[in-house]
C-alpha cells in the first residue's frame, strides 16, 4: 500500500507540474481535459507497471556441503498484533467515512432541490427555478438559476451558453471523480490541485465557446467582472464564478499555433518514458550458478581421482617447502594455484585427449608456490571493492554456510499472512564484507513480496563479522550476492 501511495504520488506531482509548467496556459482545452484525467489514471496504474532488468549473480560456495541456492527453510516467527497498525487504519476508516457521507448528502441536496423547485425543459438540458439568490450553476444536465432573474430575463444569452457547455461536455463527471478521490484519498493534498486544475480547463472550456458563439470578448469579460461577487455555489457544481482570474480574460483573446501545440504536446513522450523507467524498473536477479553446481561437483570427483597419486610439497614466501598434502586438504588459496591440467597444451584439446589425460593421472609430485608471481591477485587502489573470482581467498561464515543458513533461519520473521498464503520463493540480497569481516550496503535485488526484501536486510545486519576477503593474503573489501529460500508453510 505505501509502495502504491509513494509511486502514484510521485507521478501525479511530476505530470501536475509538467500541466502547470507547459500546458496550462496554451489554447488547447480539449487536449488538457483529456491530459489531466490521464494523468491520474496512468498514475494509478504506474504501480502495476514492472519492468525487469536482469542481473545476473552467482552464488559463492565454501564447499559442495555448503547450503546455498537450496537455503534452509525459514522457521516461522509469527508477528504479534500489532495494535499501531489496527489504530491507524481505524482512523483512516472513520474520516473516510465522514468524507464519503459528507459528499453523498450534498449529491443528495441537489437532487432534492432539482425536485422541489419548477423544472423547464430548455435545449438539451433541463432549468430549475431556485427562489434563492445564486448564480447559474450545472449538476450533470441540470442548470439552476435564479426564477426571478429568469422571468425577468434578466439572464443573458452568453451565460447560457456557458452553462450548457459544462452540460453537453458532461464536466460534472470530472468533478464526481476528483471528489472521490479526495475522500478516499483525503491525506494526499494532491488531489485538491487537480480538482482546481480541472475546474479551471473546464471553464476555459466553456468561455472559448461562449467567445466562438457570441464574438463579443469586451462584453462577455465586463460580464464576468460584474458576476465575480457573486455568492459561491455548490463545490460539485460547475458555475459561472469559478476563479474568474487574469488567466480566464487572457486566454479568450489567446491563440496558440498548431506547431507550438504539437511541440508541447511531443514533451509528454520522455515525460511519461522517464516516469515509466524511474518508478516501474526492478532489478531481478538471475542465478547463473544451477548448471555450474552440478558441473563443479562433477569436476571435485574427477579432479579427486585425477590426483589421488599425488603428493602436493607445500612453498613458503621464500621458496622453501614447508609441507606436503593430498588434494583433499589443500587450502582453497593452495587449490587455486593449482597448475592447469591443459597449461601445456597448444590450442584446447580434444574431448579424447582431456579424457586420455584425466584418466592418466597427474604426476606423483606436484609443487604449489602460492607466493610465486603468476599466482598473486591484481591489486586494486585502496577502498575498491572486490568481486569473489579476483580474490586469492574467498570470505567465510563462521563454521560454515551451513551455519549462516542456520541464523537466518532462526532471526527471519515470517508474518501470520505469509504463514496463511503459504508463501515460498527466494530472496537475492547483495551485501560488502568490510576488511574486518563486517556487513555493509545490504540491499534486496529481488523478494517474494511480504517484506521479505526488507526482513533479509534486517536479518543480514545481525550477522556477525565473517572472515574477509583476501588479495595475496591482505583483507579487501568484497561484494557478494546469494539467495535465502523461503518456505512459510
Amino acid at each position: 500500500m505505501i509502495d502504491f501511495i509513494i509511486k502514484s504520488t510521485a507521478s501525479l506531482f511530476v505530470l501536475l507540474a509538467v500541466y502547470h509548467l507547459a500546458l496550462e496556459n496554451e489554447k488547447m482545452h480539449h487536449f488538457n481535459r483529456f491530459y489531466l484525467l490521464f494523468a491520474i489514471i496512468f498514475s494509478f496504474t504506474i504501480p502495476f507497471i514492472t519492468i525487469e532488468v536482469i542481473q545476473e549473480i552467482t552464488t559463492p560456495f565454501t564447499s559442495k556441503n555448503a547450503i546455498t541456492t537450496e537455503g534452509a527453510t525459514m522457521t516461522v516467527v509469527e508477528d504479534s498484533t500489532n495494535y499501531w497498525i489496527i489504530t491507524m487504519w481505524s482512523i483512516y476508516g472513520v474520516i473516510t467515512s465522514v468524507l464519503l457521507f459528507r459528499f453523498l448528502r450534498n449529491i443528495l441536496k441537489l437532487n432534492v432541490k432539482s425536485k422541489s423547485a419548477t423544472k423547464i425543459t430548455y435545449k438539451n438540458a433541463k432549468l430549475v427555478l431556485l427562489k434563492e439568490k445564486t448564480l447559474p450553476y450545472t449538476f450533470m444536465n441540470t442548470i439552476f438559476i435564479n426564477e426571478t432573474d429568469y422571468n425577468n430575463r434578466k439572464i443573458e444569452a452568453e451565460l447560457f451558453t456557458h452553462e450548457l457547455i459544462h452540460v453537453n461536455q458532461k464536466h460534472t463527471l470530472d468533478i464526481l471523480l476528483l471528489e472521490t478521490l479526495k475522500a478516499v484519498f483525503w491525506f494526499n493534498p494532491i488531489f485538491i490541485f487537480y480538482k482546481k486544475a480541472i475546474q479551471l480547463n473546464h471553464e476555459f472550456l466553456a468561455d472559448e465557446k461562449v467567445v466562438q458563439s457570441h464574438n463579443n470578448v469586451p462584453f462577455y469579460q465586463n460580464l464576468l467582472i460584474t458576476k465575480a461577487n457573486a455568492n459561491p455555489t455548490y463545490y460539485l457544481a460547475s458555475n459561472l464564478n469559478y476563479s474568474v482570474t487574469k488567466k480566464r480574460l487572457i486566454m479568450m483573446t489567446k491563440t496558440t499555433s498548431v506547431a507550438r501545440a504539437t511541440l508541447k504536446k511531443g514533451i509528454l513522450i520522455p515525460v511519461l518514458t522517464a516516469i515509466v523507467f524511474s518508478l516501474c524498473t526492478k532489478v531481478v536477479a538471475q542465478e547463473t550458478n544451477k548448471k555450474q553446481t552440478a558441473t563443479s561437483e562433477k569436476s571435485n570427483g574427477i579432479f579427486n581421482k585425477y590426483y589421488e597419486k599425488t603428493t602436493f610439497k607445500i612453498k613458503d614466501k621464500n621458496g622453501n617447502i614447508v609441507t606436503e598434502k593430498k588434494y583433499n586438504d589443500l587450502t582453497p588459496v593452495e587449490a587455486k594455484a593449482l597448475p592447469s591440467i591443459i597449461s601445456n597444451k597448444k590450442g584446447l584439446p580434444t574431448t579424447e585427449e582431456l579424457s586420455a589425460e584425466l584418466k592418466k593421472g597427474a604426476s606423483e609430485i606436484i609443487e604449489i608456490d602460492v607466493f610465486s608471481p603468476e599466482n598473486q591477485k591484481v591489486k586494486k587502489a585502496e577502498g575498491e571493492i572486490y568481486n569473489t573470482n579476483e580474490l586469492s581467498e574467498n570470505p567465510s561464515y563462521p563454521e560454515g554456510m551451513g551455519e549462516f543458513y542456520k541464523f537466518v533461519g532462526q532471526n527471519f520473521k515470517i508474518s501470520k499472512e505469509m504463514s496463511d498464503d503459504k508463501v515460498k520463493g527466494r530472496v537475492y540480497i547483495t551485501f560488502t564484507i568490510e576488511k574486518d569481516g563486517s556487513i555493509s550496503d545490504v540491499k534486496s535485488l529481488r523478494d517474494v513480496g511480504y517484506g521479505t526484501g526488507e526482513e533479509a536486510i534486517r536479518v543480514m545486519k545481525l550477522s556477525p563479522k565473517w572472515s574477509p576477503g583476501k588479495v595475496n593474503g591482505e583483507a579487501v573489501k568484497v561484494m557478494y550476492s546469494l539467495p535465502i529460500t523461503i518456505h512459510a508453510d
